[in-house]
């Protein structure tokens, strides 16, 4: 695994008036350049690891590290901080602050206290890279769904993070924009950001994903390449989760291939290579 960006070491969290950890004993890396999945049921402790790891909350027990030093909470510290590390919510609404695109847009970069024209430079730039040049004067409540996800994480990028963190944002869309996400993702991480992406699409993940990462009760329980993690049925199924259908398929057709005639498996094998060589491209 590559060397890792973003560490938690032995982190703990739990929310007031619970008793159960939100978050126990977690340890986990984040490695460096990757397009990272991260999946678990409901309640696994998804969206309270992000907002550790973005400094919106500070572990009760461990520590969290960052490019190899760990976490400061100072104002300063934690500004710098959430500069690298910029985290999309999965709703839209709980991240838009302003009531036009461009204006939320430009609203991190005052907060750093920049320039005017480095504030405007930058703004322009993040409107025509994720198409919103059209919808720059438009008020943020006649957006899309679609539309507020996009300029959300616009809001984002625009601090130009090293390492983005979504929070399930495929939720609702529809297949057209779900596409245009993904594509958007690609040209993100091309551009050299790692990205950690929490999602309940099995699909999506297998097919996305460099590495993944799978929770359960605030704890880590597999991580690894996606052919890896996902061989690991019995775990899977044990924690509710299942595997992605291409995976399903395989699985089927080699049954298929053993019971038929065991001189096709080398067919099998093939094609099996075909379907990943594939999914490496998607």
């Amino acid at each position: 695994m590559s060397q890792p960006i973003l560490e938690f070491d032995r982190i703990s969290y739990s929310y007031p008036c619970n008793a159960r950890s939100a978050i126990q004993n977690l340890n986990l890396k984040v490695p460096a350049g990757k397009r990272c999945g991260l999946i678990g049921q409901n309640g696994c402790g998804k969206t309270t690891l992000f907002l550790l790891a973005n400094g919106l909350y500070q572990p009760q027990q461990g520590k969290l590290y960052w490019q190899g030093k760990p976490f400061q909470y100072d104002r300063k510290s934690i500004t710098k901080l959430r500069q690298q590390i910029g985290l999309v919510f999965q709703n839209p609404e709980h991240q838009l602050v302003a009531s036009a695109v461009e204006e939320d847009i430009s609203y991190g970069l005052y907060n750093l206290g920049l320039a005017e024209s480095e504030i405007a430079q930058r703004v322009q730039l993040a409107i025509e890279q994720f198409d919103l040049t059209e919808l720059a004067d438009r008020p943020i409540h006649n957006l899309s769904l679609g539309q507020k996800k996009r300029v959300s994480i616009a809001d984002v990028m625009v601090l130009e993070p090293e390492l983005l963190l979504l929070d399930e944002p495929t939720a609702y869309l529809d297949p057209q924009h779900t596409r245009e996400l993904i594509d958007r993702l690609q040209q993100i991480h091309a551009n050299g950001t790692t990205i950690l992406l929490a999602s309940h699409d099995l699909d999506f993940i297998y097919r996305w994903a460099d590495w993944v990462f799978v929770m359960d009760r605030g704890q880590l329980i597999l991580e690894g390449e996606p052919e890896a993690v996902f061989a690991q049925r019995e775990v899977l199924e044990q924690l509710q989760l299942g595997v992605p259908l291409a995976i399903e398929l395989m699985e089927k057709m080699r049954a298929f291939f053993e019971k038929d005639d065991r001189s096709n498996i080398h067919s099998f094998e093939k094609l099996q290579q075909q379907i990943l060589r594939a999914r490496k491209l998607l």
